[in-house]
């Protein structure tokens, strides 16, 4: 009965959001509940269960709400513009190396996880170098959906909050070992842009070109500018990631701390601050909301034991010589389940299923965790018609999403196998 509950909850919630006949937040939260009461448990009960699910995740949604303002704010205060400068001055009007320095521009942007700024910051600034060399107008979208697919798997991104809140884990443990994947990606993804800037090259030959970046930025952007503090906001960057990544001090508390100190040192007047804080308040907002109503979700299908009762049939229905092969299998059809899920069903309702049955085959849970985010709305989330940032990005670009997918499909892909063979024979994920 509870494993009939379990599914009927997933497919319920799955079918709501799909269909938007309730936003994310609500049904998180009301499909659980509701089932939680036909299943026979009181309202004291599922309050427990509640309280339990968003204690889980709570480390999670502050982690998400400071590391997204930290990298916003780093943005604001024009700390990546001397690179984009850079990038812009070494092309030189040479197709190979504007597509190289795309792919390189976005995966340095993208560092703050959030998908819409990044789209937002690289198409403004290539988008007029693009048009005034006549490079093909696919190109641009293909590169940056592509240079974002690795870049995602930083544990700040919406997609591995969304993971760690679900496996009730941290970055450490779960993200972590993807690194040697996350450079392979990086790596297939440099030489996808070299292939394209070859055949552009070919095409097109060098080209002469004068562009300013800081003409091509608003009113506004230039106001929230600050050039001398760029030593120092970059030290502080540096100083942070490395922390992080060894695991000195928590994520959320660091980046708390993290964000107070920016924002004193680059806006030490408090209209300043304020603005900063209101610009990104409301995407922060919506995101980190998304978190704690899915401690709401995960709590429940916890507390009732209806996660263990679904796992144990679907024990029942893999032969056990195969079981292995579970992670492998869950990381090699990630990227195309970003055109199937959004990343709410997928790490809400798919993974926790995928991960208690792996636990009962004696496999570590954290693999379906790592080789999930090798792909779904990590790679694929540019390429997804469930996302709204992968409508920005062909706006933005003036093509059809069509198109866009048939261009870079198969070369998103690539990256899912490629991330997916280096977590392999890195011990990431197992056989």
């Amino acid at each position: 009965m509870l494993a009939l509950l379990g599914f009927a909850t997933i497919g319920v919630f799955l079918v709501l959001i799909i269909t938007k006949r309730l936003s994310v937040i609500t049904a998180l939260v009301l499909v659980p509940v509701i089932m939680g009461f036909v299943a026979g448990f009181n309202p004291k009960e599922l309050g427990e269960m509640i309280l339990a699910g968003i204690k889980q995740v709570a480390p999670t949604g502050i982690l998400l709400m400071f590391a997204v303002l930290y990298f916003a704010t780093m943005l604001d205060a024009g700390l990546f513009d001397p690179i984009i400068v850079g990038i812009i001055r070494f092309v030189k009007g040479d197709p190979l190396k504007v597509i190289v320095g795309t792919a390189i521009l976005t995966m340095i942007v993208h560092l703050d996880g959030d998908g819409t700024a990044t789209f937002m910051i690289v198409m403004s600034a290539f988008l007029p170098i693009y048009k005034q060399l006549n490079i093909n107008r696919l190109t641009l979208p293909g590169i940056v959906a592509l240079s974002v697919g690795p870049m995602h798997l930083v544990p700040w991104s919406g997609t591995s909050a969304r993971a760690i809140s679900t496996l009730k884990t941290d970055a450490t443990q779960l993200v972590n070992p993807n690194i040697p994947a996350i450079i392979a990606g990086i790596c297939w993804v440099l030489f996808v842009a070299y292939w394209f800037g070859l055949k552009e090259r070919k095409r097109l030959g060098v080209i002469d070109l004068h562009y300013a970046h800081h003409e091509n930025l608003t009113e506004q952007q230039t106001q929230l500018r600050r050039p001398k503090l760029f030593w120092i906001n970059a030290l502080l960057t540096i100083g942070l990631i490395v922390t992080l990544m060894k695991g000195w001090v928590p994520a959320p508390a660091l980046f708390i701390v993290a964000v107070v100190v920016v924002l004193l040192i680059n806006y030490p007047q408090l209209p300043d601050q304020q603005k900063v804080l209101r610009s990104h308040g409301n995407n922060i907002f919506m995101v980190s909301s998304m978190i704690f109503a899915a401690g709401v979700f995960s709590g429940v299908l916890t507390g009732s034991k209806m996660i263990d009762a679904m796992a144990t049939s679907l024990v029942s229905l893999i032969p056990e010589q195969h079981a292995a092969w579970l992670p492998t299998l869950t990381a090699i059809t990630s990227m195309p389940a970003s055109l199937l899920f959004t990343p709410d069903a997928y790490y809400f309702g798919v993974v926790p299923i995928l991960s208690q049955t792996a636990t009962q085959f004696g496999i570590d849970p954290l693999e379906i965790g790592r080789a999930a985010l090798l792909g779904q709305m990590t790679v694929g989330f540019p390429v997804s018609p469930l996302t709204a940032s992968t409508f920005l990005l062909v706006g933005l670009a003036e093509v059809d999403l069509g198109d866009h997918q048939k261009f870079i499909l198969k070369w998103a892909f690539g990256t899912t196998l490629v991330m997916t063979l280096a977590a392999l024979l890195t011990g990431s994920i197992h056989l």
